[in-house]
């Protein structure tokens, strides 16, 4: 099972071609299992431009499978483990919602399609898997 994060899911959206949204190609024309998180719904939708737009967005993503952090308060306190473990290694993590991402991979045991040097950055510090080819 893939967990799809928001660097792919708006790349395919909005049409781009790169190696991460020709693996999300790959996925729906074998149909493999995957899914998003409530943060990657989010994300997503507060991207959007005009109200039609946010409809169809919202339209489809309401079709895909949800996965969700196990524990709340100690998912939250894991998340935040990933980002103190990666600034005692001296890597920076911009966006702080890639370690919630992340720790929702990680507990539902979930491969990580993503197009965002904070994931790999992450994953030199702890086990997140990756999809790949």
């Amino acid at each position: 099972m893939i967990l799809v994060d928001t660097s792919v899911l708006i790349d395919y959206l909005t049409g781009k071609e790169n190696d991460a949204v020709h693996k999300l190609q790959f996925i729906l024309d074998n149909s493999i299992p995957f899914g998003i998180s409530s943060l990657i719904y989010q994300e997503i939708l507060q991207g959007v431009r005009t109200e039609k737009d946010f409809n169809e967005v919202k339209k489809y993503l309401d079709t895909q499978r949800f996965y969700s952090l196990k524990e709340e308060k100690e998912s939250y306190a894991s998340a935040a483990r990933i980002y103190f473990k990666c600034r005692k290694k001296g890597i920076t993590i911009n966006n702080t919602i890639d370690c919630l991402i992340a720790q929702t991979a990680i507990e539902n045991n979930l491969y990580l399609l993503h197009n965002d040097s904070d994931f790999d950055n992450i994953s030199k510090v702890v086990n997140l898997k990756m999809f790949s080819l």
